[in-house]
């Protein structure tokens, strides 16, 4: 009917049709006439449609990664505990496994220099709990999880639009995961947090906003530069320190994308700046 009623674009056939057979109206009148009989189901057939795409665009996922691992479900306090686990873009010849657990109520502090994979393994994780939530298979040799809602803040962005500078639109996304998981229960990716302030303002900050998760009996990741961030798993028995590690040999810097048990000591800002010639 729709391609019917567009033959009035041909401008001779639009004059015929309409002078002699009323063509507008009656092709609006059959629309009408459609839509009162099956418009309230086509929301219906729409929502169908997308179930069925949905669970195919899934199937062929699965199908295609027949190496990957549908994740078992814990019924206890481990949230996820994972072995071999990747990042499921990286190439598999290139891309590094790291052995994860961790279980409700902890949150690790995760310290590293530059380009030593912090961030990369936040996104890992993160990917891990989205694919096992959706039902997919994950990018590991085994993975046991407990379903659980992720919650992050991630590459803030400013505003010009909305006149938000970078520090508030970070303050804006801290207050949103504050007010949401005193509602349900969050698994919570930080990465550098606070970073649009002074140095001092970011420890003291940094510091609150996790004791102030951690009192919330919140389970998380948290990654910094900041290695006095180090100092709050002294204080809270629930906080870990773990780290990823850059080491300098025969003048070139090398990074194992491990995932380590303790407080990062090596940084490289200072060789990355001398080795490019950027300063002396």
């Amino acid at each position: 009917m729709l391609n019917a009623f567009d033959q009035r674009n041909n401008m001779i056939f639009g004059i015929v049709a309409n002078g002699f057979l009323l063509w507008d109206l009656r092709y609006g009148y059959a629309i009408e006439k459609w839509i009162s009989r099956h418009g309230d189901r086509v929301e219906q057939w729409l929502n169908t449609i997308a179930f069925f795409d949905a669970y195919n665009s899934l199937g062929n996922f699965a199908f295609n990664h027949p190496d990957y691992t549908f994740p078992e479900i814990s019924k206890n306090d481990l949230i996820i505990e994972a072995v071999d686990v990747s990042h499921p873009m990286l190439d598999p010849s290139e891309g590094v496994t790291n052995n994860f657990k961790i279980c409700r109520e902890e949150f690790f502090v995760i310290t590293g220099a530059n380009m030593a994979g912090k961030s990369t393994f936040l996104r890992t994780i993160s990917l891990q709990i989205v694919m096992a939530n959706m039902g997919l298979p994950v990018c590991a040799a085994s993975l046991c999880y407990q379903p659980i809602k992720l919650i992050t803040s991630m590459r803030t962005v400013d505003s010009l639009t909305e006149h938000e500078s970078y520090f508030f639109s970070e303050l804006k996304r801290l207050k949103f995961i504050i007010d949401n998981i005193k509602e349900d229960e969050y698994f919570i990716v930080l990465d550098e947090i606070l970073k649009g302030t002074n140095s001092t303002d970011k420890a003291i900050g940094s510091k609150k906003f996790i004791e102030k998760l951690v009192s919330s009996n919140s389970t998380g990741l948290i990654a910094t530069h900041d290695l006095s961030l180090c100092e709050v798993a002294k204080s809270l028995e629930k906080v870990d320190n773990y780290y990823f590690d850059a080491a300098i040999v025969n003048d070139e810097l090398h990074f194992d994308y491990k995932f380590k048990k303790g407080i990062c000591q090596n940084m490289n800002a200072s060789f990355l700046l001398k080795k490019m010639n950027i300063v002396e």
